[in-house]
């Protein structure tokens, strides 16, 4: 049975003109999505392979973050640095050997003053040495769905078979705000101090927009300037990618560019939260005479500003609905369509448990189902 249902969502609409269509962005390759839907704003070539530098510190990021939840490591524990994190090239934070650094230390070593030092120091605590922790890291990115991402050290240093892909760092981005929103904040961090010396987070977004609070900047001679950029406005999060910009000028003008129109011409609303009530749908043979419906997550989408009044919902699942039926048990779909054209067909779920009915109650909507 099909049933026409007022205005909810959708997750994937297209921009309601060309003006709102496309940006002209300064970078190799660039990437602009909605942190809730997923849905891409903006892009262009976000998915041709291109140098990291030292973006592929989200990822070491990320599976330091997985070894503190699983508890193989603590914050306050105190990591003994090897000739080899010492003499790191690059940025560094400046740690020695024989002078005490804690897990919470390099991690902000790492995050904030993009050191190349804490990132072979924490490999090391975790893994054993860095060839195993880059192991873990192209385990992680597999599992992630990165399917255009290989890594081959911790810190981003140029290797032919070190790369990924604006695409790739944006679920990366995006996990690590999902998964670990307890460490999130460390990338709002403007500067930390670590052996007397005081560095700035080279994210100078962070000084320019007070909507900005994360991620990560990079740099090499052959990757150019890269920056991952989140911001939340008025309960929104958007998070960009810029990659290959010729300047830390411009790749900080034209995320800042980015972010600023997926702001003005998209809005993001959250119409259900999960387990909301959509409807109650007529169950038979059950211990109940209905079954109430709903989804089993939030649900937002994102659309051009203006057409809210486009989208259209139609609810659809079968008759007769015979009980027992399980809490998230698919029982229909919801179908959403713009200007005619089907955008997204989400799963309509029971959102709650009904068990048959007593052997009079089933005969007696057995003869009912009979005359009908």
């Amino acid at each position: 049975m099909k049933y026409l249902l007022p205005l909810l969502f959708c997750l994937t609409v297209m921009p309601a003109s060309a003006e709102q269509s496309s940006i002209s962005i300064a970078a190799k390759s660039f990437l602009l999505t909605d942190f809730h839907t997923g849905q891409v704003l903006a892009s262009q070539n976000a998915h041709e392979r291109v140098e990291p530098a030292s973006l592929t510190k989200l990822m070491t990021a990320y599976v330091v973050f997985t070894a503190l939840k699983q508890e193989r490591i603590t914050l306050n524990q105190v990591v003994p640095v090897s000739e080899q994190a010492w003499r790191m090239i690059g940025s560094r934070m400046f740690i020695e050997p024989n002078k005490p650094v804690t897990i919470d230390e390099l991690i902000r070593g790492m995050i904030v003053q993009s050191g190349n030092d804490a990132c072979i120091a924490l490999a090391e605590v975790i893994a054993g040495s860095e060839e195993i922790f880059a192991n873990m890291m192209n385990k992680e990115a597999a599992r992630l769905g990165m399917k255009n991402t290989h890594f081959t050290n911790t810190t981003g240093l140029p290797d032919p078979n070190h790369y990924s892909t604006a695409y790739d760092l944006t679920v990366l981005a995006t996990a690590i705000i999902t998964d670990f929103p307890e460490f999130y904040p460390l990338y709002s961090i403007k500067e930390f101090a670590y052996n007397d010396i005081t560095q700035s987070n080279r994210n100078r977004l962070l000084w320019l927009d007070p909507h900005v609070d994360g991620m990560k900047t990079g740099w090499t001679k052959a990757a150019g300037y890269c920056l991952v950029t989140s911001a939340m406005r008025d309960k929104r999060r958007l998070v960009s990618v810029v990659m290959g910009a010729e300047s830390a000028k411009i790749r900080s003008m034209e995320s800042q560019r980015l972010l600023n129109y997926g702001f003005q011409f998209y809005d993001t609303l959250h119409l259900y939260k999960e387990n909301e009530i959509l409807t109650d749908i007529q169950l038979w043979k059950g211990a109940e005479n209905t079954l109430k419906a709903g989804f089993n997550r939030d649900v937002y989408f994102t659309l051009p500003k203006g057409q809210a009044d486009q989208l259209k919902a139609t609810m659809e699942y079968k008759q007769p609905l015979i009980a027992p039926i399980t809490m998230g048990q698919e029982v229909g779909a919801v179908k959403f369509t713009l200007n005619g054209r089907t955008i997204e067909t989400y799963p309509l779920v029971a959102l709650e448990d009904v068990p048959a009915a007593n052997i009079f109650g089933r005969a007696w909507d057995d003869l009912k189902l009979w005359f009908n």
